[in-house]
């Protein structure tokens, strides 16, 4: 049994080895003024324009490194060989790019990079051939529209079928620059311990493919598969960018962390990019789908392969999918913004398992789920039409035990002693964050600057080193913090020391982990953002070990997925609150070392259970349960009633209870005339026959008010009656009705639901609401715009659950309608009255429940219960419907079938 791992690009790269003049990077000056490629949307700053003077370095996207740095091979770079540690408040006088790896294996957990641009600089590879990218608005757009040549790369030798002879020379494979960091080390942490088995990755090679020969790309999937098992996904140039730089980076991106991408320079009205998004799904599925073994299991992971999930479904029905969500997931505010909302949540709903960093952003998607599909969502996951989605969350952990093993490493202890030498008698905040509008570095720095200007005393006695990862995103953000950095050298700085380091580049593995060891408090302030693994990798570096305990606090943006793990022990900051950052650092560096050890211990444990073993264990373990459930209630897997075994049971027994639902169960749907007329004569027949028999209790549920059932079935004498789904109950040989919601309450609840329904009443032509004594039913089957319609019924169900929730009513939107009911009140706690009543004198030893939709659900989980206890021993509980049920057994044949079931048990004379 293989584990396929879909993330977008695999672990491990090419690295071709080219003679120095055949060297990529080389770029001339006619390149500079080249047309920029479709992934270079927005690059109006190079990664080290944060000041701007003519004698910076060039943009490190679009010229070679600088000699001195030995880049493209294993790129470091060595800050003992400069005069200092670092440059307080200057962007580096080198741009660095550290290979996110360690010699050992590890791969840093936050090694994303946005795009190839790094990864040709570490390694010979090709470069992209993709297409200009459009204009930046959309006047320009249109006026040049078709007229953009073809972009070739400047000394490029290829040939009519545009391969070029230069890379079809010696290459290695090498671990990738790019990629999920902390999905690679979890799921190679798990293969060590045995936790999984077999795996397969499957992703793109991390670097432009259309300049490389047919026969040499199959070649390198084929090493890929053989020594490294990793499936390679080729796709075209322009495919991956019209894919990952326009869809996943300037519109899917932006939504999921709450930014709507509606600036006048967006990209966001050009919809040829969600065909590209498309088709690299597409490629995903079937790399995935050929390879495929029936009892494979399959993971897709993050926001680039939304898709992914339903097109494995269509074409593999009964596979075992996982789909985890690294980022955060939105509210359904921000996430209906989206054009293809629905596909997106089509795609992702393909899997049997859909999994996220916290419980907020599950309850999201399945507020999401629930207001723009307008299904019912439940809190264990999303009913469909024929098939139930499990929705979970379970944040990802590091490696711990690699981390304390790197930090062991000769330059680690180095690295330490250097910087405890440097900052001795200083407090030292650590930060380390891509410069992008969504890490909150702009608010750190202004937080900080608060924080010296009220606090005078500590600003020579405290250092913010801020490393600022490099990025191209947003040249205006660069901009800004160039000039909050410059004011604040000005203002705080003395001739013995700056209050700022602020780095604008990356730094090896090595110093970034002396750095947490030496560091007295970690700062964290992301506006939005899945989990924050940097938060946990200080903490394992901060005991002790080849450096002084330290013990440090955590401030931390309560907007990260990380906040929700560490329950309070973290400093946690409103990342928009400057005030309250500011008093967060006072308290870090203020704190007693008896809370610092309090706090500390509390996250280390937390850290320490929540491995990245334990996560990938978790998930592996969960998916395959809730595949085994869905499975198994699937209405393929529900064995057919056996009417041999039920009549055995039912002779074999003395005191039986039937439950039986009416709509759709005894008779179809339909008004109370029309049912009446179409089938309860021989159902009265029946009804009659079975309650004859002293040894029989039978009840009769329905959806109906009193009025409406007692019509129907008081003809039945001897017949207990189930009202209201569960709100109301007549006992057999009883006028009197019992009711279980409270009458007062009711009619407050339903006050305002009335109010919020007014709104919805207006706006769906044909609407109605039917108005019930414990119930409310907004119907739209009659409505003239049925997708309308379906939207605005979605917004009503989310609408009414947000205002009603703690007056313990839900909304259930269904096809054609929108139920609001209570929530304490149901068929189940009906038929557990009723057991509770006979299990006082007489227990049944023999149950029948028959239903056919979700409202009878709760009976069959209730009475499955109840054999799995061993309190009855013959459980029979049957659905007539077509969806998937957790039913014991199913009648094909509908209520037809029940009704002849129900007739041969009624004939069976009891002695």
């Amino acid at each position: 049994m293989t584990t396929f791992v879909c993330s977008l690009f695999l672990p491990n790269t090419v690295d071709f080895k080219l003679d120095k003049e055949e060297d990529p990077a080389t770029i001339t000056e006619d390149q500079e003024s080249a047309p920029p490629k479709l992934s270079d949307i927005g690059r109006k700053a190079s990664i080290n324009s944060i000041h701007s003077k003519k004698d910076e370095p060039p943009s490190v996207l679009r010229r070679a490194p600088p000699s001195h740095i030995n880049l493209p091979r294993r790129a470091t770079l060595n800050i003992l060989e400069q005069e200092e540690l670092f440059t307080p408040g200057q962007p580096s006088a080198a741009t660095h790019f550290p290979n996110p790896r360690d010699p050992k294996g590890l791969v840093r957990s936050d090694a994303h990079v946005p795009d190839w641009g790094l990864s040709n600089l570490l390694f010979n590879q090709p470069q992209s051939r993709a297409d200009p990218a459009p204009p930046d608005t959309i006047l320009a757009y249109t006026k040049s529209h078709g007229k953009t040549p073809s972009r070739r790369p400047k000394g490029s030798r290829t040939n009519k079928n545009g391969a070029d002879p230069r890379w079809a020379k010696e290459y290695s494979i090498e671990p990738a620059a790019q990629g999920n960091g902390g999905l690679v080390n979890a799921v190679r942490q798990a293969l060590a311990s045995e936790r999984i088995h077999d795996v397969l990755f499957v992703g793109l090679v991390g670097f432009p493919t259309d300049q490389l020969m047919e026969d040499r790309k199959m070649e390198i999937t084929g090493k890929l598969e053989e020594e490294f098992a990793s499936l390679a996904v080729m796709v075209a140039d322009k495919d991956f960018d019209g894919h990952y730089a326009h869809y996943c980076k300037t519109i899917l991106w932006p939504v999921f962390h709450y930014v709507i991408p509606d600036h006048p320079k967006s990209k966001a009205f050009l919809d040829h990019s969600w065909v590209y998004y498309v088709k690299i799904n597409q490629a995903f599925a079937d790399k995935v789908i050929q390879n495929y073994k029936r009892g494979d299991i399959i993971w897709i992971h993050d926001y680039h392969l939304c898709l992914v999930p339903q097109m494995l479904r269509a074409k593999l029905p009964d596979a075992q999918i996982g789909f985890f969500l690294h980022t955060a997931f939105p509210s359904s505010e921000v996430f209906r913004c989206l054009a293809a909302r629905t596909e997106l949540l089509n795609g992702m709903l393909g899997a049997n398992l859909v999994a996220f960093q916290t419980h907020e952003y599950a309850h999201h998607f399945l507020q999401t789920c629930s207001r723009i599909l307008s299904v019912e969502a439940t809190e264990d996951g999303v009913q469909l039409e024929n098939r139930f989605v499990n929705v979970w969350s379970s944040p990802i952990g590091i490696d711990p035990q690699a981390m304390f093993r790197q930090r062991s490493e000769p330059e680690v202890k180095q690295w330490i002693q250097t910087m405890l030498k440097r900052y001795e008698g200083k407090k030292v905040i650590v930060a380390r964050d891509k410069l992008d509008s969504i890490r909150g570095v702009r608010q750190k720095l202004l937080a900080f600057e608060l924080f010296l200007n009220k606090y005078p005393e500590w600003k020579d006695k405290v250092v913010l080193i801020q490393v600022a990862t490099s990025t191209t995103d947003d040249a205006e953000l660069a901009a800004t913090c160039s000039e909050i950095v410059t004011r604040i050298d000005a203002m705080h700085s003395t001739l013995t020391h700056n209050p700022l380091v602020f780095l604008r580049q990356d730094i090896p593995f090595s110093q970034f982990l002396a750095l947490l060891s030496v560091a007295d408090a970690l700062a964290i302030t992301s506006l939005r953002e899945g989990m924050n693994l940097t938060v946990h990798e200080f903490i394992t570096c901060q005991d002790g070990g080849h450096s002084p305990k330290k013990h440090g606090p955590v401030i931390l943006s309560e907007f990260t997925g990380s906040a929700a793990m560490f329950e309070g022990a973290e400093l946690a900051v409103n990342p928009w609150d400057y005030n309250g950052i500011a008093e967060a650092f006072r308290i870090a560096l203020e704190m007693t070392d008896e809370e610092k050890e309090r706090r500390f211990c509390q996250m280390r444990g937390i850290v320490m259970h929540h491995t990245g073993e334990f996560w990938v264990d978790n998930l592996s373990t969960h998916l395959a349960k809730v595949h085994e459930e869905q499975f198994s209630r699937d209405t393929m897997s529900i064995p057919r009633l056996s009417a041999a075994n039920l009549t055995r049971a039912y002779e074999s027994t003395w005191n039986r209870l039937f439950i039986l639902d009416y709509e759709g169960t005894l008779a179809s749907y339909g008004s109370v005339s029309n049912t009446v007329i179409a089938s309860t004569e021989r159902v009265i027949d029946i009804l009659n026959d079975l309650v004859a028999d002293e040894h029989n209790v039978v009840y009769v549920m329905s959806g109906r008010t009193v009025e409406e059932i007692e019509l129907i079935f008081n003809r039945v004498k001897g017949l207990g009656l189930i009202a209201e789904n569960g709100c109301f109950l007549r006992e057999p040989k009883s006028d009197e009705w019992t009711q279980f919601p409270n009458q007062e309450k009711t009619a407050k609840w339903q006050e305002s639901c009335k109010s919020i329904l007014q709104y919805y009443l207006e706006r769906v032509e044909g609407s109605y609401l039917e108005t019930k004594q414990c119930s409310l039913i907004f119907h739209y089957e009659k409505a003239n715009d049925n997708d309308a319609s379906s939207r605005h019924a979605g917004d009503c169900a989310n609408h009414i659950n947000d205002a009603c929730e703690q007056q313990r009513v839900k909304a259930v939107p269904t096809k054609d309608s929108v139920i609001i009911e209570p929530i304490d009140f149901d068929k189940a706690t009906a038929a557990q009255h009723i057991f509770k009543k006979y299990a006082e004198t007489d227990r049944p030893d023999f149950i029948f429940v028959a239903g056919n939709d979700r409202s009878d659900e709760g009976v069959f989980r209730w009475a499955k219960q109840l054999k799995d206890d061993w309190l009855v021993h013959n459980v029979q509980t049957v659905t007539v419907g077509n969806r998937n049920s957790i039913a014991m057994s199913t009648l094909t044949n509908g209520s037809t079938g029940l009704l002849s079931v129900l007739t041969k048990l009624s004939k069976i004379k009891t002695t």
